[in-house]
């Protein structure tokens, strides 16, 4: 589904080769990343349960491919590893194990413009994006795409409010003004979660459910949403 003006993300040129090596260590990097790699994968294969253990994967954003060896856990599973920087996908074709590359088929594509067909895959996996993009609009034109390409699920990470760090968050950004702002604050947001869920049914979808990184305290949630039609 072309869109007559691609859309653009600010941080999405940053992704060059040498960011990518970067990306793909730093999650085993300290106790605390690794930590929090364990809780994500271990959320991220509950959401999977939850989408139904669907066979034929679409991981978008895959990054340098850091949740492949969690979608390979699922011996007959297919997995699709797109991104936007193709110097991710090189990252993590020459990084990750040989037996789990050997499951993954990769190609560069965009989230709001997806080369793939209507129907194409039974399930979209997509981790840390969302938390990106502040404008409902963008929003909206990547989960009717994801609608597009998926034939049943999608699971989807992102910041939501409700908890600790996002109250926390919120007093730190309302005593700066925004030119003083560190970059990260203006190009990570934290959506409502009435807002998100209030987008995912304006999409097309219905909330499966979801789970938490740390109820109460963490923004991160992954939500397991189905198509309707």
């Amino acid at each position: 589904m072309p869109n007559s003006r691609p859309i653009e993300l600010e941080f999405a040129n940053k992704y060059d080769s040498k960011h990518a090596n970067m990306y793909f260590h730093k999650h085993n990097t300290g106790v605390s990343r690794r930590m929090s790699h364990w809780r994500e994968e271990q959320i991220a294969r509950a959401a999977l349960k939850m989408a139904g253990h669907p066979n034929l994967v679409l991981d978008l954003p895959s990054g340098a491919g850091r949740f492949w060896p969690l979608l390979c856990e699922q011996p007959n599973r297919v997995i699709l590893a797109a991104d936007n920087s193709q110097d991710m996908l090189d990252a993590g074709l020459a990084g990750q194990p040989s037996n789990v590359v050997a499951r993954v088929k990769s190609f560069q594509t965009s989230a709001f413009d997806i080369d793939l067909g209507e129907n194409a895959v039974d399930c979209i996996f997509s981790m840390r994006l969302m938390h990106h993009i502040g404008k409902p609009e963008h929003r909206q034109t990547m989960l009717k795409e994801f609608k597009r390409v998926t034939r049943d699920t999608v699971v989807i990470s992102l910041w939501v409010d409700g908890n600790y760090k996002a109250w926390k968050r919120q007093r730190s950004e309302a005593r700066r003004p925004l030119a003083e702002r560190a970059p990260e604050l203006q190009n990570r947001f934290v959506i409502p979660r009435a807002t998100i869920e209030a987008e995912f049914k304006q999409a097309g979808f219905e909330i499966v459910g979801h789970k938490d990184f740390i109820p109460g305290y963490a923004l991160w949630r992954i939500y397991v949403l189905r198509k309707l039609d």
